[in-house]
């Protein structure tokens, strides 16, 4: 493409962003079919298809490289173009963590830069081991990840590692678990699992025990109510020892394979987008999570 056509890269952005073209329309406070002629116009441009037509929509990969250019464009632009106390140009950055940081050491990390409100934070919630798929399809500008691979134009960093304990309410691990967990028991005892992209129970479970099957589970996407429901001898599961070992102090909750962890060491992949917000960002959640993390 020789000239980008950016009018028609912000109808692309709307539309994967809001998940509709009547929902991208509003938003650019355009028609819904002037929003489908500069997707077109930008498609004829690129020589190729950068938008499925699906429900919801969703970016091709051509359309993924595009979009990304197009936000990190954004958030250079804003750093140059915002005046202190101004309503409007406020940068926004979008970032995907795991909900288990979110629930413990994130907060602490961002309340410098959102405390101001000079900055918007958009923060997305996935699995540790999905989140950098976000950052390569341009969604965010940087995600917490448990993956290493690398992605063209951005830096990682190593924040430290989250360790999770295998745990349960001490009535529930008096019913399901007299002998401890093995192979026989965890194919009884329901488990709590975060949704279905959590692996760490079956890690564990294969770790500790050699049983790679199927067990029975519950499923709450809530990182707080998960805590809560395992207390509540619901299921057992794994947490992270910095939500949890209140509760083991407590007796609330008991380890199940005391002597036993699985650890889960967390990266910061973000675009290589140098602003003073993005900078700011990038620097308080590195000190804070080596700060929390082991």
């Amino acid at each position: 493409m020789s000239r980008i056509d950016y009018r028609g890269l912000a109808a692309l952005d709307a539309v994967i962003d809001y998940g509709s073209f009547d929902k991208a329309a509003a938003a650019l406070s355009i028609t819904q079919s002037a929003v489908s002629q500069r997707i077109r116009m930008l498609e004829n441009q690129a020589g190729e298809l950068l938008i499925v037509r699906s429900q919801p929509p969703a970016p091709t990969e051509a359309g993924q490289r595009l979009i990304a250019h197009f936000r990190q464009v954004k958030l250079l632009e804003a750093a140059l173009e915002r005046h202190p106390g101004a309503a409007e140009g406020r940068p926004e950055i979008a970032i995907a963590v795991n909900a288990d940081s979110a629930a413990t050491w994130l907060q602490e990390a961002v309340t410098p830069l959102m405390s101001t409100g000079e900055c918007m934070l958009q923060i997305r919630l996935d699995d540790q081991d999905h989140t950098l798929s976000m950052l390569r399809e341009g969604r965010v500008f940087g995600c917490v990840t448990s993956e290493t691979a690398q992605v063209a134009g951005t830096t990682a960093t190593p924040l430290g590692v989250m360790r999770y304990l295998c745990v349960a309410a001490p009535a529930f691990a008096r019913r399901w678990f007299p002998d401890g967990l093995t192979a026989d028991t965890v194919q009884q005892a329901p488990v709590m699992n975060f949704d279905r992209k959590d692996m760490l129970q079956t890690r564990f479970i294969a770790q500790q025990t050699g049983y790679t099957g199927r067990y029975p589970h519950h499923a709450l996407s809530s990182s707080d109510g998960f805590v809560r429901f395992v207390e509540a001898g619901f299921g057992y599961g794994m947490l992270p020892v910095l939500q949890c070992q209140p509760l083991l102090d407590a007796g609330t909750l008991v380890d199940l394979a005391p002597g036993h962890w699985l650890d889960v060491p967390l990266i910061w992949h973000m675009w290589d987008i140098k602003t003073p917000y993005t900078q700011a960002l990038s620097e308080q959640l590195i000190a804070t999570a080596r700060r929390w993390l082991l």
